[in-house]
């Protein structure tokens, strides 16, 4: 915490007196106040006519340089108050500048232009509006809009966020319109489900995102079972089995295959279709029946399947000896009522509530206390 002469010190700081600079410079400060709370400081020093003449001297250079370099570098080297260094660059750059074909050099000095108007257009001043709603000391950085532009926001429209937050309202109503109007269109062109018939063997699978690109979306997958095609043998589709390798599922007795290695789903739907080609004509194969090799199903993981002993099967003998049994339970209870040996076990607990001892209360010790002796 400060102390009362370290606080008294730093209120008279502002205000000390300035040093003796005469009468003009007493007229200056004459409007400062005795006490004040803020450091003086010096007003910034205005920028002399010969800083703004070297400035407009060095643009104007600019500007003729980029409007017609070889006039420029001519005029440098015959300029006598240039430098003997000076002059030998500004005759290579020459040499250089002539070398270049006179399509090019128009092309080039085209490009100047129009860059020296962009730049001229980017070195207008902006001036900010102190008075605007919108208006801020500092920008936020980690605000990110598309707000850059070369127009001022002059008030009279919705920010960029507010527009993104339009385009996506403009979004939603457009799908709302194709589910109202078109998708309605879309029940002319349904067609009944017809079953597979006995020739199309293979199944194909596709997957989709709506539209949406994913690289998932080109992968296809195809299933057969060896068993559905009609012109291989028993000793054929055991060699098929065996050339699928780990892609046979033993236990569904198919064969599954996928390929994303291309774009299009059409290109992989054909690679595939040629692969089960292949597969079925070295199946066919004569030369090498692979009898040697016996069928590896060690990468499948057969799943256990828990079935009911037959004894817990519910069968008619056991349904009719379980409804024996309940038909001679009612009729035991039926004979003990009329004999009042029936034990009713609500009518046990009432009487057992009403006949209980009263149940003493042991107080509980809190840490700290003691009990009575």
């Amino acid at each position: 915490m400060a102390s009362p002469a370290n606080l008294l010190r730093l209120c008279l700081r502002p205000s000390r007196r300035l040093p003796n600079l005469g009468a003009s410079a007493a007229r200056q400060f004459a409007h400062r106040r005795p006490l004040s709370t803020t450091q003086w400081r010096p007003a910034p020093t205005p920028k002399s006519p010969d800083d703004e003449a070297s400035e407009k001297a060095v643009d104007d250079e600019l500007e003729k340089a980029f409007k017609n370099p070889g006039e420029y570098f001519n005029s440098l080297i015959s300029d006598e108050s240039v430098s003997d260094e000076e002059r030998r660059l500004a005759q290579r750059m020459l040499e250089d500048w002539n070398k270049v074909p006179p399509a090019e050099q128009q092309d080039i000095e085209q490009l100047a232009q129009d860059v020296t108007k962009e730049a001229a257009q980017l070195r207008r001043p902006v001036f900010v509006k102190r008075d605007s709603f919108w208006h801020v000391d500092e920008p936020d950085q980690d605000l990110i809009t598309d707000e850059v532009g070369e127009d001022d926001f002059e008030e009279d429209d919705i920010m960029a966020m507010a527009h993104a937050k339009l385009e996506e309202h403009r979004e939603f109503r457009e799908y709302a319109r194709i589910a109202v109007w078109e998708m309605p269109l879309l029940s002319k062109m349904a067609k009944p489900f017809e079953p597979p018939t006995e020739a199309e063997v293979l199944r194909f699978r596709y997957t989709t995102y709506m539209g949406e690109f994913h690289p998932a979306d080109r992968k296809v997958v195809v299933e057969f079972c060896p068993k559905d095609l009609p012109d291989l043998s028993e000793a054929q589709q055991l060699k098929l089995k065996k050339l699928a390798g780990s892609r046979y599922n033993p236990e569904r007795d198919i064969i599954k295959m996928s390929c994303e290695r291309f774009e299009h789903q059409a290109q992989n739907k054909r690679y595939l279709g040629d692969l089960v080609n292949k597969l079925i004509e070295t199946a066919k194969d004569p030369t090498d029946m692979f009898e040697d090799i016996p069928l590896d199903t060690r990468h499948h993981k057969f799943k256990p399947q828990i079935k009911f002993p037959k004894e817990w099967y519910l069968t008619e003998e056991r349904r009719k000896e379980l409804e024996g049994q309940r038909k001679q339970a009612l009729l035991l209870d039926g004979q003990k009522r009329t004999e009042g040996a029936l034990i009713d076990g609500v009518e046990v607990i009432q009487h057992a509530m009403l006949h209980a001892k009263p149940v003493e209360t042991v107080p509980v010790l809190r840490r700290g206390q003691r009990g009575r002796r």
